[in-house]
């Protein structure tokens, strides 16, 4: 099969779901929307930002002259932790339950003209050990049984405000995502008693074309049934079910895995590369999850340039998701690209 040029669908064994590969559409003339870029020349702190240390926030909350990181309650979270129980049902196809949950904001830097791939790695490392310890804490309510972390950089993903910032959503349910990857490994680990991720990262390693770099505990790569044009995930060596269990030298490794990866990023189209990146890992339901190897996920819009964005839309959402450069591809383009930074040169 020429991957680079026939149209072909792959399958996702994380989520038992296909993508569809089309190659040739990528030589297609570009005549779809074109992004404006954003001024990305802030100042260290910005009086009108609600996350910059000293400043006051919407609710009327004064942040801390904080130093390095800072971890809040959301002022406007999607999940209430006071919501009460109650369920509505009318037959079988009217369904509904109240979600309890946690809303946590993590201010990655009070330098607000930085993103993750300006920071040091010092700096990155205090966020993964913030991670760490909300995890730890929210997942230790009864009420949480699932605690999600994320970030959201640039406009074009939706994100209100420049400020390096992450959130996490600890919530009582499972959502989708994590699920299908419980369930899918849950599956693979019952038929060879052996991890999924652990599997697939000694083949990825051996074949070598899809893999961007690694360290002494992660790998960074293209998957190979990557969504996203320039999709990317960081898998720990090591099989762990969820982050808590990293050790400190495991974080220093996660700390310079995500500033590489999001450097190349930068770097691609020589601008501030917006992704919606999260960690999807066990659940805190007091299972132990032997199926899980938890991993750090990246969702990149940009295709052609710094403008041109890919859109989900018509047949990826009618259909099947559908993505016009292949794997390898993406990841010859990653993988060739400088790990300093192109304001540095």
């Amino acid at each position: 099969m020429n991957f680079d040029e026939n149209p072909h669908r792959r399958y996702n064994p994380l989520t038992e779901s296909w993508v569809l590969v089309s190659p040739h559409r990528a030589k297609r003339p570009w005549q779809g929307q074109v992004e404006k870029l954003a001024n990305d020349e802030r100042p260290a702190h910005d009086p009108e930002c609600y996350l910059c240390a000293g400043n006051t926030r919407a609710n009327g909350e004064v942040n801390p002259n904080y130093e390095q990181v800072y971890v809040f309650d959301n002022d406007f979270a999607a999940l209430l932790k006071d919501t009460p129980d109650e369920k509505y049902e009318d037959g079988e196809l009217f369904l509904a339950k109240t979600e309890k949950g946690v809303g946590r904001v993590i201010c990655f830097s009070p330098a607000h003209n930085l993103t993750v791939p300006e920071m040091s790695e010092e700096g990155i490392r205090a966020v993964v050990d913030a991670w760490v310890a909300e995890y730890n804490v929210l997942g230790a309510k009864d009420f949480i049984n699932y605690v999600q972390i994320f970030e959201n950089k640039g406009f074009v993903m939706g994100c209100s405000n420049p400020h390096p910032h992450g959130q996490i959503w600890a919530q009582s349910g499972i959502p989708d995502e994590p699920l299908k990857k419980q369930n899918a490994q849950a599956k693979y680990w019952a038929k060879h008693n052996r991890s999924l991720l652990a599997d697939y990262l000694e083949k990825e390693l051996e074949k070598k074309e899809r893999v961007l770099f690694e360290n002494e505990h992660f790998v960074a790569l293209v998957p190979f049934w990557a969504v996203w044009p320039f999709e990317a995930m960081l898998i720990p060596k090591r099989k762990m079910a969820r982050i808590s269990e990293m050790t400190s030298e495991e974080r220093d490794a996660l700390a310079n895995a995500y500033k590489r990866l999001t450097v190349k990023y930068d770097n691609l189209f020589e601008t501030s590369f917006p992704y919606s990146a999260g960690i999807h890992q066990a659940p805190t339901d007091g299972l132990p999850h032997e199926e899980w190897h938890w991993h750090f996920v990246f969702y990149p819009p940009l295709l052609r340039s710094a403008t041109v964005k890919k859109f989900m839309v018509g047949y990826e959402m009618l259909a099947n998701p559908q993505r016009d450069i292949s794997a390898e591809k993406s990841a010859a383009i990653l993988r060739d690209l400088s790990e300093v930074h192109y304001k540095s040169i």
